[in-house]
């Protein structure tokens, strides 16, 4: 009886594949190749650079130019680092034994939730590639608790985000703690809530070929190009977003809200959100708004790079949108409430 798996080159992943068990088909001619994705996106690069002069034309007026500026920028600052996770995230999945993290993690998920928050300190990243690495570590074993620990921690604590937060803020020390503090709270308190409330089934990752059989080389490439393909349509779709409420927003009402303490916490907390600044960036423009309090600020710095616009369509493709309904709304509570904690306390 020949084996019913079959090795990486012999798929045709465009087909749609028959169900374990059922018969073979009968041997057709090989269907021509679907186009996909890459496909679509190369032809529309190949376009804008054929008409970029009729294109320049259209996008003249201010607001459509902010817009594009800001989309442009956004997908400039995530692009690098979310490639950096996608490698990072094929590499775990090809070539980390699952028995690593059996090791390297303690085996009492309540403990493995501070020891994978306090890992992020050591991964130079931000949030676009936590997402695709939280991803992979769910994949290989780990329990989701400590990887979505992870997913907001390594974005906010470690060294590169620390140290932009120093600079932009020279002389107050104290927002650098309060921040890196405030953060891994935060990642610790969400990990042990998904423990005790959360479950299995809100998680839904995306399908991702077989790829038992083929080499490593091909694995890997295949992982790349799947995670790459999946997760970055969903940052277009964040960059666009946080577009638009730039240009919506008008200034004059971010003036109105930082005369109440507590209507700029929310507005900070809120424009973190739909701003969705890379977390080694977000500092410099908490520093631009000089009209609001630090502990206004903290907040800012605290939820940007857990929870925003791009976070939530990203999270939304790669763990679906039964979780992002229940993770969204609780992290932004929780991150609203430590930050103002810590912002009174060390601020």
């Amino acid at each position: 009886m020949s084996s019913s798996r079959m090795s990486a080159e012999e798929i045709d992943w465009t087909s749609p594949q028959p169900p374990p068990g059922a018969p073979p088909e009968p041997p057709g001619p090989r269907r021509e190749r679907r186009i996909g994705s890459l496909e679509v996106l190369a032809a529309l690069l190949i376009l804008l650079v054929v008409f970029r002069g009729p294109l320049a034309g259209l996008v003249s007026g201010a607001r459509l130019q902010t817009w594009t500026t800001v989309f442009v920028s956004v997908l400039v600052q995530a692009v690098p680092f979310l490639v950096f996770g996608v490698v990072l995230s094929a590499i775990i999945a090809v070539y980390v034994p699952r028995s690593f993290w059996a090791r390297a993690l303690p085996k009492k998920p309540v403990l493995a939730v501070p020891a994978a928050s306090m890992a992020g300190v050591v991964l130079p990243g931000c949030e676009c590639g936590s997402v695709p690495i939280a991803g992979s570590l769910i994949r290989r074993g780990v329990a989701p608790a400590a990887a979505f620990a992870f997913l907001l921690a390594a974005p906010a604590i470690n060294p590169i985000v620390l140290t932009a937060t120093a600079v932009a803020f020279p002389g107050r020390p104290e927002m650098v703690v309060a921040r890196g503090v405030a953060s891994l709270i935060v990642a610790v308190l969400i990990g042990w809530l998904w423990l005790r409330l959360g479950k299995t089934e809100w998680i839904k990752l995306p399908h991702q070929p077989d790829l038992e059989g083929a080499s490593k080389a091909k694995a890997f490439w295949s992982a790349c190009l799947h995670d790459i393909m999946h997760a970055g349509g969903f940052l277009v779709v964040g960059a666009a977003a946080a577009a638009t409420i730039n240009v919506i927003v008008p200034e004059e009402w971010l003036q109105r809200l930082a005369e109440n303490p507590v209507l700029s916490i929310i507005a900070l907390a809120v424009l973190a959100v739909l701003l969705s600044i890379c977390s080694e960036a977000d500092a410099f423009v908490a520093a631009s708004l000089s009209q609001f309090s630090l502990t206004s600020r903290l907040v800012f710095l605290v939820v940007g790079p857990m929870i925003d616009l791009k976070l939530i369509a990203m999270q939304t493709g790669m763990f679906g949108r039964r979780f992002v309904l229940r993770f969204a709304p609780v992290t932004f509570l929780t991150c609203v409430l430590v930050a103002t904690g810590i912002g009174v306390v060390f601020l």
